[in-house]
């Protein structure tokens, strides 16, 4: 469940302050050297944030408007760095969070750490897919409603597995969250990306009395997860040991 971030940058100077410090964090770091090749990644998978060299890299100013306006990283972090050409407050104008100006002192970086991790943390909570394999129904707006498979869940939203095709616009959607004492959720739901057997949808509303039981169904996949993974780890560093 590490964190995963994109550099989009062509400085080998700010390549290696940024990897050792998110290094240090634990955090992943994807490297892209051209703002095409950035934007269309950030098309087709969400990250946790976006580290966007503005001034060295051609159209940089443009991932940094582009990037947060695809659906999947609408809520990720977008730190820019400029270096006199684009002003701080033209950064964060364009969509930053936070803004770093060259040359890169370690100690900024850090500080801005500080800041931005917990938001990537939040962010990577909200997104995360847990797999599940759950009936769930959904409802048109005309009325017409139809069951199909949940295949993962996050805070944010699902992908189904279905026969139908989806139009655009608002679903009602509700299923049973598995508990000792089943509870259904009911909510609104609507597409943000398909193909062919495949869907995905983001939440726009939870009925207040669901929330609070589908946050723990959800705290306790996270639970497992990390026992897991801690297990994973212990294992691993006895075998090398």
């Amino acid at each position: 469940m590490a964190l995963e971030c994109l550099l989009l940058t062509g400085d080998s100077c700010l390549l290696g302050a940024i990897r050792a410090k998110f290094s240090k964090r634990g955090i992943e770091l994807l490297v892209r050297k051209d703002a095409a090749s950035a934007i269309e990644l950030s098309k087709r998978r969400h990250l946790d944030g976006f580290v966007i060299d503005c001034d060295e890299v051609p159209q940089g100013k443009e991932a940094l408007r582009s990037i947060p306006a695809n659906p999947a990283n609408k809520r990720s972090v977008m730190l820019a760095i400029v270096s006199g050409r684009t002003s701080v407050s033209e950064a964060f104008e364009m969509g930053a969070n936070f803004v770093l100006g060259k040359p890169i002192q370690d100690g900024r970086i850090c500080a801005v750490l500080d800041m931005a991790v917990p938001k990537m943390e939040r962010e990577h909570r909200r997104y995360f897919r847990h797999p599940v394999d759950l009936p769930i129904e959904l409802q048109l707006y005309t009325g017409q409603s139809f069951r199909a498979k949940m295949r993962n869940i996050s805070e944010g939203g699902f992908a189904i597995r279905t026969s139908e095709t989806l139009p655009e616009g608002v679903l009602s959607v509700q299923f049973d969250l598995p508990s000792i004492e089943p509870e259904t959720l009911r909510g609104r739901a609507v597409v943000v990306w398909a193909s062919a057997s495949v869907a995905g949808l983001r939440f726009l509303y939870l009925e207040p009395p669901c929330r609070a039981g589908f946050q723990a169904w959800l705290d306790s996949m996270e639970g497992q997860l990390q026992f897991r993974e801690s297990a994973h780890d212990s294992r691993m560093c006895s075998q090398n040991s």
